[in-house]
């Protein structure tokens, strides 16, 4: 009988042994989110945003409903192409535009960095190369971890720390999932879940 109990433990997903964590994604629906529905599904256990077929006129995000200001934020992505990324701390504007700080996720470049979308510094820290570069999984799911408390901001992918930010001024604000215009693009989001800190 103890061996069962190991075996389903050892089957259990990540995320049920994480003490103090939450789900942001029920993995049935986009309650608690909000964003262009011609774009987003639920397909399997995931979010998947799709641009195939329409022309967007800025970047477009699926935006939480809920605001967060400290907390150590895990999720798995993957990009089929282009660009994509994870906004925190954010400003929800019309039409599904999102302005704030973004965990950057790109073809081929920018994985691991710390971009301020619709701001005026552009990538504020880049955690590319010779650090996001050396780990990132082409085509494949990549773990993002993005912490934040008080000033202080950190990016992890795949295990490696690839961006810090320190000194930021603190502000409660939304996530987001981000799909780039250009190109048609497919990006894919699972196991979101979020510890908050008070």
């Amino acid at each position: 009988m103890k061996h069962l109990i190991v075996l389903i433990a050892l089957a259990l997903p990540l995320r049920a042994a994480e003490p103090g964590y939450r789900s942001l994604f029920n993995e049935k629906n986009l309650d608690g989110w909000e964003g262009d529905s011609r774009l987003w599904s639920v397909v399997g256990e995931t979010i998947v945003g799709n641009t195939e077929g329409i022309e967007l006129k800025d970047n477009t995000f699926l935006i939480s409903k809920d605001k967060f200001q400290d907390f150590d934020l895990r999720l798995e992505i993957k990009l089929r192409n282009h660009n994509s990324g994870v906004q925190f701390r954010s400003e929800a504007l019309p039409n599904f535009v999102v302005r704030g700080l973004q965990a950057d996720a790109a073809e081929n470049n920018w994985w691991g960095s710390i971009y301020d979308e619709k701001g005026t510094r552009g990538v504020i820290v880049n955690g590319w190369k010779g650090k996001a570069e050396t780990v990132v999984k082409a085509n494949d799911w990549n773990d993002y971890r993005i912490e934040c408390r008080g000033g202080d901001i950190k990016l992890t992918l795949n295990g490696m720390i690839t961006s810090e930010l320190h000194n930021e001024t603190p502000k409660s604000g939304v996530i987001a999932l981000q799909l780039h215009r250009g190109p048609p693009m497919k990006a894919e989001f699972r196991n979101i879940r979020i510890k908050e800190y008070k």
